[in-house]
């Protein structure tokens, strides 16, 4: 991991601020098996339905939103249901305020997001990590960080996610520096730097 540090150079890891756990949920599931820049498009085709200039809709606007609108901005019927969901679990406070989940442990509110549609236990680790800042956050079953790991160390196979949390222990409590580490691992092996 030393020389990972030290090839990738300090980290750049900082959360979102100003965003709601609505916004950033809608966010993520616009991102959900698309590329970065498709997955933009898409949501500024979907901001623009609420406004000249575009602007993230309110709870209650997305779900008045024909369903028939939102498929012709590019979302699939799937993901459609889902950001449906998270507006109405927004009204219903299953979906809580910023300040209300940045006072609840980790796997809390893992297990409250997880109740949207859409949402699992990937979708809540990057929200804690990028919207919330949660330091200790290590997601085991992300692909980039497991072929980091893989690369940082010189291992044949991808390790298993058990395998790659037991050894995570040890970067506690800052194991979101050690997956950010562990994504830039991924580029700088593409860069030929590692």
């Amino acid at each position: 991991m030393r020389g990972l540090i030290r090839a990738a150079g300090p980290c750049a890891l900082r959360p979102r601020r100003g965003v709601t756990p609505y916004q950033s949920l809608v966010s993520s599931i616009a991102h959900q098996q698309l590329t970065g820049k498709a997955a933009q498009t898409i949501l500024g085709r979907f901001f623009a339905l609420y406004g000249e200039g575009g602007r993230h809709p309110l709870p209650e606007e997305l779900l008045a939103t024909d369903d028939a609108q939102l498929r012709a901005v590019g979302f699939s019927r799937a993901k459609v249901a889902s950001l449906k969901d998270i507006a109405t679990r927004s009204l219903d406070g299953t979906i809580p305020s910023r300040r209300t989940l940045s006072r609840l442990p980790d796997e809390e509110i893992i297990a409250r997001l997880v109740q949207v549609r859409g949402v699992g236990r990937w979708t809540v680790e990057m929200f804690l990590m990028f919207t919330l800042g949660r330091p200790d956050v290590l997601p085991v079953d992300d692909y980039g960080v497991r072929n980091g790991f893989r690369m940082a160390y010189g291992l044949a196979e991808l390790p298993r996610p058990a395998e790659l949390a037991e050894h995570g222990l040890r970067w506690a409590p800052y194991r979101s520096t050690a997956a950010w580490y562990l994504w830039r691992a991924v580029d700088l092996h593409k860069e030929g730097r590692l």
